[in-house]
């Protein structure tokens, strides 16, 4: 475990807490940054609180690292496809129902577990539990994803991601006709205080802000294929923003309807497109992804009714 205590100076006064701890813990990203602050692990004036916490001279910020939990990451080969692979990354095409690395509830037979057999390299940024995971997707939402297999690499698609030079898109069928051929959706997102296995849109300017954009593919009568592309990677964003516009995602029971029209393991959100420039060459890449077998099933179920 470590333990460290911080006085702050005029240079560090106005920056926000988040973005200080990140600066002075390279080993862990903003994501990272941002769990230990909701776990209560990090302090200012020995008082807990919100990440975007601006620094004030003087503030005593006080943060613990808790040692990883122990936890079976033993390399399973657990199929998945690897859509492009160099010495630096890799871009998989996660499957639905595959949770991304050890949580509560999900502690083994996990994506990390199936990268580990894989693939030689990893990136350990993310500590133990989530070796080369720059970003990651819910369990029950399927697509493209990177992998870092170094630090450096793993340093720079996080930035990309957090300046939004990476790219990410993403289907989502949703319930009602969308009105609109496009939408900007801007709001904070936050853990929901009834219930803190969902995240809500909130009032709150100390919690996140998520930004999504979205356009209009395909109207049926009672679904809306949508496209939606992100500024910002918040938990469940797309699937709380659906919810927040009352149209939330087909088969999510979390976020939407509990009685669903079609038989089905999870939402239907993929991951379509990313595109990300190379943290060596420094060329722009891109990747596509075609919609899973089972969401394709219900648009052609949909469109032939």
């Amino acid at each position: 475990m470590k333990i460290q205590r911080i006085v702050i100076t005029e240079l560090e006064a106005g920056e926000r807490l988040d973005t200080f701890l990140t600066r002075k813990e390279p080993t862990l990203t903003r994501s990272g940054i941002k769990n230990l602050i909701d776990k209560g692990n990090v302090a200012v004036n020995r008082r807990q609180i919100k990440a975007g916490y601006k620094l004030r001279v003087r503030d005593a910020v006080e943060y613990m690292i808790p040692d990883p939990e122990e936890v079976d990451l033993t390399p399973k080969d657990i199929p998945i496809e690897i859509v492009y692979q160099d010495e630096y990354l890799a871009v998989i095409n996660k499957p639905q129902g595959l949770a991304v690395h050890p949580s509560a509830g999900h502690w083994d037979n996990t994506l990390v577990n199936a990268l580990l057999y894989h693939i030689k390299d990893l990136s350990g940024i993310n500590g133990e539990l989530r070796p080369g995971i720059v970003h990651r997707l819910d369990k029950d939402t399927s697509g493209l994803m990177l992998v870092a297999k170094n630090d450096m690499a793993h340093r720079n698609l996080a930035e990309q991601i957090a300046t939004k030079t990476c790219i990410r898109r993403y289907f989502a069928l949703v319930q009602g006709r969308v009105k609109e051929e496009n939408g900007h959706i801007e709001t904070y997102i936050g853990r929901d205080p009834k219930n803190r296995k969902r995240m809500a849109v909130t009032n709150l300017t100390t919690d996140r802000k998520a930004i999504s954009d979205y356009r209009v593919l395909e109207r049926f009568d009672k679904y809306t294929l949508l496209e939606f592309q992100l500024s910002t990677g918040r938990t469940h964003q797309i699937r709380v923003h659906c919810a927040y516009m009352q149209h939330p995602i087909v088969g999510d029971v979390l976020y939407g309807y509990k009685h669903q029209d079609f038989k089905l393991n999870g939402q239907l959100l993929h991951s379509c497109y990313i595109e990300f420039t190379h943290p060596n060459s420094g060329k722009r890449l891109q990747f596509k992804s075609n919609l899973p077998d089972y969401f394709e099933e219900v648009l052609q179920k949909i469109r032939g009714s």
